[in-house]
């Protein structure tokens, strides 16, 4: 009886030794295992980085809508994101800040389906508080007194200034390239620059933080936005069913509160 009684004990202390270990594991894999568990599902979804808020905002709705599905968003510039697309990384749904760089996607046929644009952004100037007065013009960003900063040319922001700034007739040498949109408002919103190009949305997510300059040379590089259903996607008819809000009457609605443009 007695090494029955030990056997057992032995048994619960690796039980819970496991358990421990497990909980010492990376949080979001913790999380989604804990879902798997309880009979839930997670939706990856990889989309460029002005989506931010508005793709939160339908996240949310979406899990409101689905009880025990989960929704992850990989939010960042859209050139790398369509790279980690094409190299295997596993995603259901790809939102893209051009349709240049779904194409990417689409002819490597990661791509399920036609890619469906979903909404319209355009560049404004974004200026930092410090800097306020001194722009009022995409060709004031030539001044040399200026700190300006913009997207990498990759990025779809990046390829959209260069568009802006060739139809002004004006040439920038910025102090700095980064690689998305966000990463730029944050270095004007913080004053380690004057200015830079980013999207109308963003700065309208800024909440007053930086200065939006509207400029007509913007007209010139509109970029329009894709969403699909990826060809791999673990959960692809959640998948469907996401891309379905993005276009539907809400997701429109919650696009144009943000700035965004109907395509």
């Amino acid at each position: 009886m007695e090494r029955v009684r030990t056997r057992i004990a032995a048994l619960v202390l690796a039980a819970v030794t496991a358990l421990a270990l497990a909980g010492c594991g990376d949080v979001e894999d913790g999380d989604a295992s804990a879902g798997a568990e309880r009979g839930g599902r997670t939706l990856t979804v990889f989309a460029a980085a002005s989506l931010t808020e508005t793709f939160t905002s339908l996240g949310e709705a979406f899990e409101a809508a689905h009880p025990g599905v989960t929704v992850r968003f990989g939010f960042g510039g859209s050139s790398t994101l369509a790279q980690q697309i094409v190299q295997g990384a596993p995603a259901d749904v790809f939102a893209a800040a051009s349709t240049a760089t779904m194409k990417t996607v689409a002819d490597r046929g990661a791509a399920s389906g036609q890619p469906r644009i979903f909404a319209r952004n355009r560049l404004v100037i974004a200026v930092a508080k410090d800097a306020a007065g001194k722009v009022t013009s995409l060709r004031d960003l030539a001044g040399r007194d200026l700190k300006v900063v913009l997207c990498a040319e990759q990025a779809p922001c990046g390829d959209a200034a260069g568009k802006a700034l060739r139809a002004g007739g004006v040439r920038v040498e910025p102090v700095s390239r980064e690689k998305d949109v966000k990463a730029v408002l944050t270095k004007v919103r913080m004053g380690e620059a004057d200015a830079g190009l980013v999207y109308r949305t963003d700065v309208r997510a800024a909440s007053g933080q930086v200065t939006g300059v509207e400029f007509p040379e913007s007209a010139e590089a509109g970029n329009d936005y894709p969403i699909a259903v990826l060809a791999e996607a673990p959960q692809p008819e959640l998948a469907r069913e996401f891309v379905r809000l993005v276009l539907s009457g809400q997701g429109r609605t919650v696009l144009a509160q943000a700035g965004f443009e109907a395509p």
